[in-house]
């Protein structure tokens, strides 16, 4: 495996230097497309947040800043991303910051926890995507709101051949399995030039 492919393949779960490293891309490189997927969400005081594939643990901290009072929860399959999500969080961790070790596939929340839940990035390695969705609602709150930030790949790009495990979605995909797990008012919003948010409310 070529030192690149290794390098990229620890996307899906970081793990030792080479890990770190890209846990410290992940934070620096995605900061744009966040800034602008978390501008589309309506947010307000004291909501509970849950960032899903929560990486360096950046999304945290911007989703604290947008709402006041507000409780935010970080989930990411790697041991490495919850040590690193908690250390960059330090000061509002266990407080208003919570990161836990888990998978997409079984979140560890009660039903309607969360007023928003976000995932940025990290949809392409979720091992069930139609089943992961009726996940993701079962945590929000009835009306709560769901954001799936990526960058638009195409499926024969060069990434799913460098990057182990990783699945390409158009954002057109992405907004009909949302539909299909049940999700309202679902929109596809895109940004120049390759962005993508896509996102959805759960029923009343």
């Amino acid at each position: 495996m070529s030192l690149l492919k290794k390098l990229f393949t620890q996307c899906a779960h970081p793990q030792g230097r080479m890990g770190q490293a890209m846990l410290w891309f992940m934070n620096c490189c995605h900061a744009p497309l966040t800034n602008w997927g978390l501008s589309l969400i309506d947010f307000k005081d004291n909501m509970k947040m849950l960032d899903i594939g929560c990486g360096g643990g950046a999304t945290l901290k911007r989703l604290l800043k947008r709402s006041k009072n507000a409780l935010v929860y970080g989930i990411d399959i790697s041991e490495d991303s919850v040590a690193k999500a908690r250390k960059i969080n330090r000061d509002s961790i266990d407080k208003q910051v919570f990161v836990v070790q888990g998978s997409v596939s079984q979140l560890p929340y009660e039903d309607g926890k969360f007023d928003v839940v976000t995932a940025v990035e990290t949809v392409y390695f979720w091992p069930n995507l139609p089943d992961n969705l009726k996940e993701v609602r079962r945590v929000l709150k009835p009306g709560g709101q769901f954001a799936i930030m990526v960058e638009v790949v195409d499926s024969d790009s060069k990434w799913t051949d460098v990057v182990e495990g990783m699945t390409a979605y158009q954002p057109e995909q992405l907004k009909n399995l949302l539909d299909a797990a049940g999700f309202i008012n679902t929109a596809i919003h895109r940004r120049k030039p390759s962005y993508a948010t896509i996102t959805g409310q759960n029923p009343n």
